[in-house]
């Protein structure tokens, strides 16, 4: 397959290209050039997609693998750029496109939609709607020719969100550990590696359709995730379970500071129908192994790559010294006392 993917190298973009190569694909990278350079064997086109996307004219691909797409106007460009030389867009959205979590949902929920449709600015407010007028953009240009993939939370090496390696950390370790809110909550995840040799799949056999992406298969919840890294792990963290009511009175800051704690009234999120993904040959490697893989990469980051990580993506997670604040307030309280 002659492929061409739109994006960068940090994350997704990397584990797709990789992936990609494994297979014996042909790949062609677009992107700005910002990241680190992509592996030996993939050609690289730089420009701003923007208006920049000139430098694709006249190039003929089976494919298309779109991990950047966040601007409706700019998704719409690309498409109608490529309609005529492409055989299949690949769109990678999210699972924030919904207007709301009911537990179980499924891809033909409500989407979200913004007050202004013509609003660019990418906030908390706006992205999920964003995400939504982004795949209708590529639809309308591209019928019946596009894949759309909700992603939910994505994880593994090179994880620069500081979300599961957050985790991670803590569960090699052997300090105690606030752990938010109920061990029953529930928890959905995708390795990086799992979505993109689907997404990479989708591609060659040109399925289109609209996928929610997340996983396990079984149901997942927070307390056996957390156990299941500590073995994989060989850490020996206690850890000390502190009722949410406590936790946000105190403004701790659901999903970024305690990465994967979502708040009981927005469980649905973490509950997600993913039956038509699995139908398409969606697979899932265990959650051991991402674990110990996450864990050897981020052994390896320089001290500035530590840091600017612990910044997350829309956030700082927890630093130690408040985490051990929060604990001792617990431990202090009248309602404290669960510990595994």
């Amino acid at each position: 397959m002659n492929l061409l993917v739109l994006g960068g190298m940090r994350f997704l973009g990397r584990a797709v290209l990789e992936s990609a190569l494994a297979q014996g694909h042909r790949i062609t990278l677009f992107n700005r050039g910002r990241s680190a350079a992509p592996p030996a064997g993939v050609e690289h086109l730089i420009g701003d997609r923007g208006g920049g996307l000139g430098v694709l004219d006249g190039r003929r691909f089976d494919a298309v693998i779109d991990t950047c797409g966040y601007v409706p106007r700019v998704v719409g460009d690309a498409a109608r750029r490529l309609a005529g030389t492409v055989n299949h867009y690949v769109f990678v959205s999210s699972i924030s496109v919904y207007a709301g979590h009911a537990p179980h949902q499924d891809e033909d929920a409500p989407l979200a939609t913004l007050e202004n449709p013509a609003v660019e600015e990418i906030t908390g407010a706006t992205y999920g709607g964003l995400k939504a007028l982004c795949e209708r953009a590529a639809e309308d240009v591209m019928p019946g020719r596009v894949a759309v993939v909700r992603a939910g939370l994505i994880v593994g090496p090179h994880d620069y969100t500081d979300r599961f390696p957050y985790w991670v950390r803590h569960m090699a370790g052997d300090t105690e550990t606030l752990a938010p809110g109920r061990p029953d909550a529930p928890v959905q995840v995708i390795d990086v590696r799992d979505l993109a040799a689907w997404l990479i799949r989708l591609a060659a056999t040109r399925t289109p359709g609209v996928f929610n992406a997340t996983g396990p298969v079984e149901p997942l919840t927070l307390g056996p995730m957390l156990e299941r890294l500590r073995d994989a792990l060989g850490g020996r963290a206690p850890l000390t379970w502190v009722d949410e009511a406590f936790l946000l009175e105190r403004g701790v800051v659901p999903f970024n500071e305690l990465p994967l704690w979502v708040p009981e009234e927005a469980a649905g999120f973490q509950k997600t129908d993913i039956r038509r993904a699995l139908a398409a040959g969606l697979a899932f490697r265990p959650l051991a192994e991402t674990a110990r893989h996450t864990h050897a990469w981020a052994a390896r980051r320089s001290d500035a790559e530590r840091a600017a990580a612990q910044g997350g993506l829309t956030g700082s997670t927890l630093p130690p010294e408040r985490e051990r604040e929060l604990l001792d307030a617990w431990h202090a309280s009248a309602g404290a006392g669960r510990r595994t």
